[in-house]
């Protein structure tokens, strides 16, 4: 998952990154309304955490611009107590819910997940190519009834992969999604890891499901 969190304060913003980070979420962040609307027009993100009170934009006014480009993507408002009349006027604009701060990291975390499996049940989460499956509700990775420990990272590009099954990944797009746009993509790190996983996910498998595409990238298939 990779989250895009608008924030003009630097220690909230590095509290909010840091903690989904531990969970295995991609994080970018946005300092200003401009900024936001700049990324959220070139990257596809997974969720945005945005702030309503935020320089050169406000958050309502980026609120807008995303239902009007990319009206799909759920939106947590960042709100101060005081803003009743804000959190409203949001809400009616198409933002899927809010924190007051401040707030808790738990209770950011568990609304994320809350919003990303509404309508859905933990068993349609589960996300499985052949016998490989992976529960993004308890974070459980098995195959062939078998359980697999990764790591943090290891999880998050494997999730990518299980997300994008028979699509190929290309580097790029792995570093995007995986790590972040400010990521060194001229690094071995992704081909690092991809070796990685491909030992604890396919090592004792006849049937391989992680491949390499020569010159293109990578994909997870069946």
């Amino acid at each position: 998952m990779r989250l895009l969190v608008v924030e003009d304060e630097a220690k909230v913003a590095s509290f909010i990154k840091r903690g989904f980070e531990e969970e295995s979420y991609a994080v970018d962040v946005a300092v200003d309304g401009e900024e936001a609307v700049s990324m959220v027009d070139v990257y596809d993100y997974d969720m945005i955490l945005l702030d309503i009170m935020l320089p050169k934009l406000d958050g309502l006014s980026v609120l807008a611009h995303i239902r009007q480009t990319k009206k799909s993507i759920p939106v947590i408002l960042l709100t101060a107590k005081d803003m009743v009349n804000d959190k409203v006027k949001g809400l009616d604009m198409g933002a899927d819910d809010y924190v007051t701060k401040p707030f808790s990291f738990e209770e950011l975390l568990a609304r994320v997940r809350a919003l990303l499996r509404r309508g859905r049940s933990d068993e349609s989460l589960k996300l499985v190519v052949d016998d490989l499956e992976l529960d993004p509700v308890s974070r459980k990775v098995t195959r062939g009834g078998q359980d697999i420990s990764l790591t943090t990272k290891e999880y998050s590009l494997l999730e990518y992969f299980m997300r994008n099954p028979g699509r190929i990944l290309t580097r790029t797009m792995i570093s995007e999604h995986v790590w972040s746009i400010k990521f060194d993509t001229f690094t071995n790190v992704i081909d690092v890891y991809i070796n990685y996983l491909r030992n604890k996910i396919d090592k004792d498998h006849p049937k391989k499901l992680l491949h390499t595409v020569r010159g293109v990238g990578y994909m997870l298939k069946d």
